[in-house]
C-alpha cells in the first residue's frame, strides 16, 4: 500500500486524514464534503415499471446476489487487515412522551484490529478500550456489539448474540428472491473529481410480514451489483427480545484499491422499553464505527482465525492504547439526538412499507404509571395518597389505560381513563375522562418525591392544586426534527380545595381559592425537544395557548360567561465550552379574561426554579417573566462510592447564577407590587450530577432560600 485509500468512487484520501476523521458523525461531513467532495444528484432511471418484482428489478437483484457470493474470488482478494475505531454508548430517556433528549449513561471508546481471509473467515481483536460511567447503572453488552459487520452480513442474519435477531434470511442470499419483494426506488449518481459512481436504491420488503424478515434499502453499484450501502430494520416477529421498540442498522462500504467494496462506516441503534410496567423509561444502545487503514493480501495464516470471532487483547495492551482527548469531549455531537438522520430514515422507511401493527409492541396487559409518585405521594390537600394503574395494549397501536389514586386525608378518589390509538405517521389520538387535582403555575418548583418529604416533615408543600373534572380528546402529532404539536379539547368543572392534612412539624399555608367554573377548554401546544443545535447552542422550547369559555357555579361570580385566554412560553438554551456551559432558562406567561382572570389562570412565580430567593408562588399576576443565567463549571471533588455502581466521578459541578423575576399588577391575594425582583444564587451538583444543592438570596425584599433535590431531568418519573 502507498498510504492512500480509494474511497467511494475513486477519490484518494491520505490514510492519516481518514484515521483522524474516523471519530464519527462529525467526520462524515468532513469525509464526504471536504475530503471526498461528493455531490448527490438524482438521475432518471430507464423507463421501467416502478412496481415490485418487475423483470428489470429482479435482474439487478440476481446480479447483486451473484456478486455477493463471489465478490472477491475474481478480483484476487485473499485477505486483509484494517483498524476500526468507534463508540458503544448507552443512553436513558425518561418522562411521559420522552420530551427531553436521552442522557448518556455510559460511553465506551473502542479500537479494534480487523482480520479477514477468503472465503469468509473473520477475526476481530479489541486492542483499545476506555469507558466512563456518567450515571449510576450496571451496563453490559452482547459480545457482537464490540465488533463490526463483515461482508454485509451472512446469508442467515443474527444480531445481539442471536438474542435480538436470529435466523433471518438475507435478501441477497440465494434464498432472498423467494422470501422478499424488491423495487428500484431511485438511481443516483455520485460525482467527484470527474469520477462518477452510479447507484440503485433497491427497497426490500418480505412476502409475509408476519414472519421474521428484513426491511429496508440496499444501494447497489449499477455496473457490478456491489453493495455500497444497507440501511434496514426487521419485522416485529424477528425481534426476539420483546422489550425492543426498534432496531436500526446502517452499513456503508468504501471502494478500496479501486476493486473491493469493504466496510467503511457502520451504525447500530437498539431502543428498548420495559414491558412489565407501562412506565416512561427507555434505554438506547448506539454503536458507531469507522474503518480505515486497509492492508490487502498480507498473507494471514489460517490458524489466526481459530476460536471466537471477537476476542480481546491482554488488558495491559488495551490500557496502553492511546486515544485522543477525553472520552466525554470526543463523543459525537449528535449522540444526544433521539436518532440521527440515517437511522430515522430506516424507521420511516419501515413505516411506509408495512402496516403499523408489525412494528408496534405486542398486545398484553401491564401495570401503568406516569411517574413513581403515582403509586404514593403526600401533600397538604390529600395527605397520603396511594395509587395504582394498568394498561391493556390492543392490536393496531391501540391501548387502554386506567389510573386511580385515593387520598387518605381528603377521603377522595381521583382517576383517569384513556383510550389511545397510535398511527404510523407520528400521530396519536386519545379519548379521556378524569378527575384530578391540577397544579396552578407554569413550572414545577420541586420533584414530587422531594415535595412529599418536605410536605410531610416540614409543612413545605410546593404544589398549588385545584379540583378538575374533565372529559375530552387530544391529538398529538410529530411534525419534524423533534417538534410536536398537541391539541386538547375538553369539557371541565373546576372547584376549590382545602387543607386536610397535618405535617409532623410546622403549619401548612392555605391553598389558593380557585373559582368554581364549568365550561369548555382548548389547549394548543407546540414543543421542540432540547438538543437542537443553532449556532452552536442547544435549544429546547415550548409554547402553549389556552382558551376557555366558562360559567360560574356559585353566586360570587358574574352571571355572564367568562372567556379566559392564556399564553405561556418556555425556552432553554445551553452553550457549551468544553466541560463548562452557559445556561439560559426563560419562562413567560400572560393571562386575560373577558371581565376577570380566575385564580387558576393567573401567572405564579417564586420558588427554587422560577424565583429563587423568594417564597413559593409569592408572585401572582396576569403577567410574569422568569429569567435565569447560569454558568456551570466542573471542579475536582471526592469520588464517593455509589452502592454497587462503583464510584462517582472525582468531580462536581458548580453553578453560580443570576435570576430576575418580573411581575405585573398583583392578583388580589398577592402582596408583591409590580416590578423587577433580582436574586443571586449558587448551585452545586454531586454524584453523577444527580443531586443538586441550591442557596439563593433575593435582592429586593427577599430572603435566603435553600434547596436540595434530584436533578430536574428525573422529575418526570419521580
Amino acid at each position: 500500500m502507498n498510504g492512500e485509500t480509494t474511497v467511494n468512487g475513486g477519490v484518494r484520501c491520505n490514510e492519516t486524514e481518514v484515521a483522524r476523521a474516523a471519530t464519527f458523525q462529525s467526520m462524515r461531513s468532513w469525509i464526504y464534503l471536504a475530503c471526498l467532495g461528493l455531490v448527490v444528484a438524482p438521475i432518471e432511471v430507464e423507463a421501467q415499471d416502478p412496481g415490485w418484482n418487475n423483470p428489470f428489478t429482479l435482474g439487478i437483484v440476481r446480479r447483486a446476489i451473484e456478486r455477493r457470493q463471489q465478490q472477491f474470488a475474481d478480483a484476487g482478494l485473499i485477505d486483509y487487515t484494517a483498524q476500526a475505531t468507534g463508540y458503544l454508548t448507552f443512553l436513558a430517556q425518561l418522562g411521559e412522551g420522552f420530551p427531553d433528549p436521552p442522557a448518556v449513561v455510559k460511553a465506551d471508546q473502542l479500537a479494534t484490529e480487523l482480520l479477514w481471509r477468503a472465503p469468509d473467515f473473520s477475526k476481530q481483536r479489541l486492542i483499545g478500550q476506555r469507558d466512563t460511567l456518567l450515571l449510576p447503572a450496571r451496563v453490559g453488552y452482547y459480545r457482537d456489539r464490540y465488533g463490526i459487520v463483515q461482508n454485509n452480513l451472512p446469508d442467515v442474519i443474527r444480531m445481539g448474540d442471536a438474542r435480538d435477531v436470529r435466523d433471518v434470511p438475507h435478501p441477497l442470499s440465494p434464498l432472498g428472491p423467494s422470501e422478499y419483494d424488491f423495487a428500484v426506488r431511485d438511481s443516483l449518481t455520485l460525482r467527484s473529481a470527474g469520477v462518477s459512481l452510479n447507484v440503485y436504491r433497491v427497497t426490500v420488503r418480505p412476502h409475509n410480514t408476519d414472519v421474521q424478515r428484513f426491511l429496508g434499502d440496499i444501494y447497489l453499484e449499477r455496473s457490478s451489483g456491489a453493495v455500497v450501502r444497507m440501511q434496514f430494520t426487521f419485522t416485529q416477529a424477528a425481534l426476539l427480545d420483546k422489550r425492543i421498540e426498534s432496531l436500526s442498522v446502517v452499513l456503508e462500504n468504501a471502494l478500496i484499491a479501486g476493486k473491493y467494496w469493504l466496510p467503511f462506516r457502520q451504525e447500530l441503534e437498539v431502543v428498548r422499553q420495559a414491558r412489565w410496567l407501562d412506565f416512561p423509561a427507555r434505554g438506547i444502545i448506539r454503536g458507531r464505527w469507522e474503518v480505515c487503514c486497509y492492508e490487502l493480501n498480507v498473507g494471514l495464516p489460517p490458524e489466526v482465525f481459530r476460536g471466537p470471532e471477537i476476542v480481546r487483547a491482554p488488558l495491559e495492551q488495551m490500557r496502553d492504547f492511546e486515544f485522543e482527548g477525553s472520552i466525554v469531549d470526543s463523543l459525537p455531537d449528535d449522540v444526544l439526538l433521539v436518532t440521527d438522520a440515517d437511522v430515522e430514515q430506516v424507521r420511516a422507511q419501515a413505516s411506509e412499507l408495512v402496516r403499523q401493527s408489525i412494528l408496534n409492541p405486542p398486545s398484553g396487559a401491564s401495570l401503568s404509571a406516569r411517574r413513581i409518585s403515582d403509586f404514593a405521594r403526600l401533600n397538604r390537600v390529600e395527605g397520603l395518597a396511594l395509587g395504582l394503574g394498568g394498561a391493556i395494549r390492543l392490536q393496531e397501536g391501540t391501548a387502554l389505560r386506567l389510573n386511580g389514586r385515593f387520598g387518605v386525608q381528603d377521603e377522595s378518589l381521583k382517576g383517569r381513563m384513556a383510550l389511545s390509538r397510535g398511527f404510523s405517521n407520528n400521530l396519536a389520538v386519545t379519548l379521556f375522562g378524569e378527575r384530578d387535582y391540577r397544579d396552578m403555575g407554569d413550572v414545577e418548583e420541586a420533584s414530587l418525591l422531594k415535595n412529599s418529604l418536605a410536605a410531610g416533615l416540614f409543612a413545605n408543600d410546593y404544589t398549588q392544586p385545584y379540583d378538575v373534572w374533565s372529559a375530552g380528546a387530544s391529538v398529538d402529532l410529530g411534525i419534524s426534527g423533534g417538534t410536536r404539536l398537541s391539541v386538547t379539547a375538553s369539557y371541565e368543572r373546576h372547584g376549590r380545595l382545602a387543607v386536610n392534612a397535618s405535617p409532623l412539624s410546622g403549619e401548612y399555608n392555605p391553598t389558593v381559592p380557585a373559582w368554581s367554573l364549568e365550561g369548555g377548554r382548548l389547549v394548543v401546544s407546540v414543543a421542540r425537544r432540547s438538543g437542537t443545535i443553532l449556532l452552536g447552542t442547544e435549544l429546547g422550547w415550548d409554547l402553549e395557548l389556552t382558551g376557555g369559555l366558562f360559567e360560574g357555579r356559585d353566586t360570587t361570580l358574574s352571571q355572564e360567561p367568562l372567556l379566559v385566554g392564556r399564553v405561556a412560553a418556555r425556552l432553554d438554551a445551553v452553550r457549551r465550552f468544553g466541560s463548562a456551559a452557559l445556561v439560559f432558562r426563560t419562562v413567560a406567561a400572560v393571562a386575560g379574561g373577558s371581565h376577570a382572570v380566575p385564580p387558576q389562570a393567573q401567572v405564579y412565580l417564586g420558588g427554587t426554579i422560577s424565583g429563587p430567593g423568594y417564597r413559593f408562588h409569592e408572585f401572582a399576576s396576569d403577567l410574569g417573566v422568569s429569567q435565569r443565567v447560569e454558568g456551570q463549571f466542573r471542579v475536582p471533588f471526592i469520588s464517593a462510592p455509589v452502592l454497587w455502581y462503583g464510584k462517582a466521578p472525582p468531580s462536581a459541578t458548580l453553578a453560580p447564577y443570576f435570576h430576575l423575576v418580573y411581575t405585573g399588577d398583583p392578583a388580589p391575594f398577592s402582596n408583591r407590587a409590580r416590578g423587577v425582583y433580582p436574586a443571586v444564587g449558587l448551585g452545586a451538583l454531586f454524584l453523577f450530577d444527580l443531586l443538586r444543592f441550591d442557596i439563593a438570596r433575593g435582592l429586593r425584599d427577599g430572603s435566603w432560600t435553600f434547596s436540595v433535590d434530584v436533578t430536574k431531568t428525573l422529575w418526570g418519573i419521580l
